[in-house]
């Protein structure tokens, strides 16, 4: 329960809302809001409800073993995963711990993926090409790796990827910030 102030204060800071903006979601005042990120004030569990709910989350988030790290991901625990509408296979690297900052992940790009969306959004990306070809393009400008290659670049940037060839690419990709 120590670790829920610091939590909500992420949680905001991830999603770029000023406590007005929190305030307006659930109905509870700026000046509580505040209080409780700073820890200075217990929270009843009505008010993270109204809390979990402005962030379209499960309450539960606020629960788990803090304690409980988990720093090891063994391969058979890996599980592969497609994000709608999204033809690349994701597989999660990242162990289980408080305030995590990077999310590690391995990316499977299909043979011929042509460029499908443009992407801009607040953090890092670094990616390190295992097999296969990949085409970036940030801010118009393309890059061809192969590999062993890698790049690292402001994911403000507008960016987007593509697979040229007839073989599908793997990469090692490391975002900021979590999004999984």
């Amino acid at each position: 329960m120590d670790n829920i102030h610091k939590k909500i204060k992420n949680l905001r800071l991830e999603r770029e809302m000023t406590l007005k903006d929190l305030s307006d979601s659930t109905g509870l005042s700026v000046s509580f809001l505040s209080q409780i990120e700073r820890g200075t004030s217990s929270l009843a569990i009505t008010s993270l409800k109204k809390i979990s709910d402005a962030f379209q989350i499960n309450i539960t988030y606020f629960f788990n073993d803090i304690e409980n790290h988990n720093y090891v991901v063994r391969k058979e625990e890996m599980k592969d995963f497609k994000l709608e509408g999204s033809d690349k296979v994701y597989i999660r690297l990242a162990g289980k711990f408080p305030e995590r900052k990077m999310e590690p992940i391995m990316v499977t790009i299909p043979a011929k993926a042509p460029y499908v969306e443009r992407y801009s959004h607040p953090g890092e990306e670094f990616y390190y090409v295992i097999e296969g070809s990949v085409v970036f393009r940030i801010e118009g400008q393309e890059y061809l790796l192969t590999p062993g290659d890698s790049i690292h670049f402001p994911s403000e940037q507008m960016h987007e990827w593509k697979n040229p060839t007839n073989q599908e690419a793997v990469l090692l990709s490391v975002l900021t910030p979590v999004i999984f």
